[in-house]
């Protein structure tokens, strides 16, 4: 007999899976706890699942182990940790972290399984400086340890030193606000000094009524100005994107005057929250690297700020950011990676309270759809508690206007729709959306916040990889074809694209109930970029036809139900030089090349009137699925590879009675037949945008539509 593992499901009782129950003899089990012997009272069997009812409670502070002849097996206890019984006796709402007040300050941490915990206290943030610090004793109750300390503390480091089964380590406190360099120590400090001059009068930009009235723009604080082409003086930190009048050496704008230029909405900034230092080390930050790697949740990284080892210099040039950027109209959504964290041995989860923080499987082993070694426990309610508080710590503290979960598809229904209605409590609207894959992480997949399951989580928006892989090909093979870049067939696909592949017709069935669900977008950080991409699939064409391909698919990202997502420079042919995964490339395959913007204006002049189109006319942005079924009609009998639809009756109130757009693959024009609608006036060709009319038509003259291209007209008959 063999036994696959042994789980504490109660205080007083464990359940154990063996693979054969004809060679069991269940007189040989025993348990030991806290170097005692527990009793068995009595035990269930079914199937190979042995159900053991003890006599005694198990202390979990303590190992629990199972004894088989000669075979022992620790008890591991996650799924105790899960329970109602664990949550009734533990759960903790006190405000954990440390509460600096001017003659005192408050630390909390949480850990029913800690047999002691010390309070450290550091006058500095570099361990590599000698120092013995003051060591302070908590206490416990019910889990929840704390200290006050009497004194003034501000600008002093802290950690705490915690015991667990006999192990003892120094760890940061996860609720750490600030810490000192590379993210070893948690700095004490009074939050309102590091608000910079005017912060509270910062103004949310409220250049949105709906969700669906967001265009999103991706970018990476390091990429948008490390290049010496970008004009901008302090290179690669936050507080380069609030310098005004930055210029390229042709003298056309950069940094925060071209997000402004261009339009766009919303910034979706990749990781600022502290990454690991052995990605980037803060004290040489020589190394390139995007920071899906957490070490400190609730803290900005240090490698984006001009003195790292200041504990206040990275926090207040965030907020100057924040600041400058809301100044000029623009929203920003945080990229947020609650899923895993870079290392979980050595993790302050993990050392705090081992077992409990990441997600298992059955045999013991840690749950890796992350594909990063280690899954969070989203549906552990401590857990579940951390990333809400440290969600709303963001938009409260910092004034943060969304969040991008990565790698959402990791975390459960339930924590992800609690964040959402409290994260509607704010008087402002603040995104919430993520990547919706399925991931073969432990958790059953009825509660994964994936695409398969939206209707779960209806006020959540998903990544669409359904628009992306239609338009471009599949995202993994970089030679495969789509709509955009000539393949077949697709017709059907691209429409259930233009309806924010919501659950439009019994043909056009997408997994969305509503636009505000759908984030459409054809490139984003991860893989190649849409130019790498088309230079793989359409290698033998010139640039001018590969351009007219870009401008076709950012133009049906524009023109589709749901909320636009446009990755930094795809409008002016952003290259990787062919690399797919560049997230610990060096900055000149990263960076973006403000001469490639001056070289190719017109396609950045082109999206930026798309841009413009679509935020001048709300039948673009329609806010429900009512609306698109009421104001959507698709053309009929189109030419093969060309898809035409009508939005009609002022849709959404537009001041255009109905708008026809038309999408053509084809590398040849192609006719089309107007529907009877009077006159049409051409508003975007190939080559030109212009809502001034750049031709009319007569219902019934003959139209051709360009290859490669999208049309839009308009009839107010």
């Amino acid at each position: 007999m063999n036994i696959i593992s042994v789980s504490v499901k109660g205080f007083k009782s464990l359940e154990i899976i063996v693979d054969d129950l004809n060679q069991l003899d269940l007189s040989k089990f025993n348990i030991k706890n806290n170097d005692k012997f527990l009793n068995i009272n009595a035990h269930y069997i079914n199937d190979t699942i042995i159900t053991l009812i003890l006599s005694e409670e198990i202390d979990i502070k303590y190992e629990c182990f199972l004894f088989y002849d000669n075979l022992t097996k620790n008890c591991n206890y996650f799924k105790l940790f899960s329970s109602e019984e664990f949550n009734g006796r533990f759960f903790a709402l006190d405000e954990l972290g440390v509460m600096y007040h001017k003659n005192f300050s408050d630390f909390r941490v949480w850990s029913p399984i800690a047999t002691s915990i010390d309070l450290l206290i550091y006058q500095n943030g570099d361990p590599s400086i000698y120092e013995i610090p003051r060591k302070f004793s908590m206490s416990e109750e019910n889990g929840l340890w704390s200290v006050t300390i009497n004194e003034n503390l501000k600008n002093y480091f802290y950690t705490y030193s915690v015991n667990v089964y006999g192990n003892t380590d120094e760890t940061v406190d996860p609720y750490a606000k600030s810490v000192g360099i590379n993210g070893y120590r948690g700095c004490i400090l009074d939050l309102k000094e590091t608000d910079p001059e005017n912060f509270h009068k910062d103004i949310y930009p409220n250049n949105i009524d709906n969700y669906t009235d967001a265009i999103i723009y991706e970018i990476n604080i390091r990429d948008m100005s490390i290049n010496s082409n970008s004009g901008i003086q302090n290179r690669g930190k936050f507080i380069g994107l609030t310098e005004e009048n930055s210029k390229t050496p042709n003298h056309s704008s950069t940094g925060i005057d071209y997000l402004k230029f261009l339009g766009i909405t919303h910034v979706q900034i990749m990781p600022i929250f502290d990454f690991s230092y052995i990605s980037v080390d803060e004290k040489n930050p020589i190394k390139y690297n995007w920071g899906y790697d957490p070490e400190n949740y609730n803290v900005p990284e240090g490698v984006y700020s001009t003195d790292p080892c200041d504990p206040v210099c990275r926090i207040k040039e965030l907020k100057k950011m924040v600041y400058s950027l809301h100044k000029n109209g623009i929203c920003i959504n945080m990229d947020v990676v609650y899923n895993h964290i870079f290392d979980y041995k050595n993790n302050c989860f993990e050392k705090i309270f081992p077992g409990y923080y990441f997600r298992y499987n059955d045999d013991n082993t840690l749950s890796n759809g992350s594909g990063c070694g280690n899954d969070t426990a989203s549906e552990k309610l401590m857990m579940k508690r951390f990333i809400i508080d440290s969600v709303i710590y963001w938009a409260h503290e910092y004034h943060i206007d969304g969040f991008r979960f990565d790698l959402m598809g990791i975390h459960d229904v339930d924590t992800m729709n609690t964040l959402r209605h409290k994260l509607d409590k704010f008087k402002r609207k603040i995104m919430l959306y993520g990547e919706g894959w399925d991931l073969k992480t432990s958790l059953d997949n009825t509660k994964k916040v994936m695409i398969p399951n939206a209707t779960k989580t209806p006020e959540i928006g998903f990544f669409n990889d359904i628009i992306r892989d239609v338009l471009k090909g599949n995202t993994f093979d970089r030679n495969a074809k789509g709509f955009i870049s000539g393949k077949d067939n697709l017709e059907n696909s691209v429409e259930l694209s233009v309806v924010g592949c919501t659950k439009y017709s019994k043909s056009l069935n997408g997994p969305f109930s509503s636009p505000v669900q759908s984030i459409n977008y054809v490139t984003c950080h991860d893989n190649y970029t849409l130019w790498d991409k088309l230079q793989f699939t359409n290698r033998n064409e010139s640039e001018e036809i590969r351009i007219y391909r870009t401008k076709l698919g950012l133009g049906i990202i524009l023109t589709s139900q749901g909320i636009p997502f446009i990755y930094s420079g795809t409008e002016f042919l952003r290259t990787k030089e062919g690399i797919e995964n560049s997230y610990n490339s060096p900055d000149y395959i990263n960076w973006i090349d403000w001469n490639r913007k001056d070289k190719y204006m017109h396609v950045v002049n082109y999206i930026k009137e798309l841009i413009f189109l679509r935020k001048n006319h709300p039948a673009f942005r329609m806010k429900s699925l009512e609306d698109i079924k009421n104001n959507v009609e698709f053309l009929k009998n189109m030419p093969q590879n060309t898809v035409g639809f009508l939005l009609k009756n002022n849709a959404n109130n537009d001041i255009w009675k109905n708008i026809l757009v038309v999408y053509n693959s084809n590398d040849n024009s192609t006719e089309i037949k107007f529907p009877d609608y009077g006159d049409w006036n051409l508003v975007v060709d190939r080559h030109t945008i212009n809502e001034k009319i750049i031709h009319t038509y007569h219902h019934n003259d003959p139209y051709y539509i360009d290859g490669i291209s999208i049309n839009i007209l308009y009839s107010n008959s």
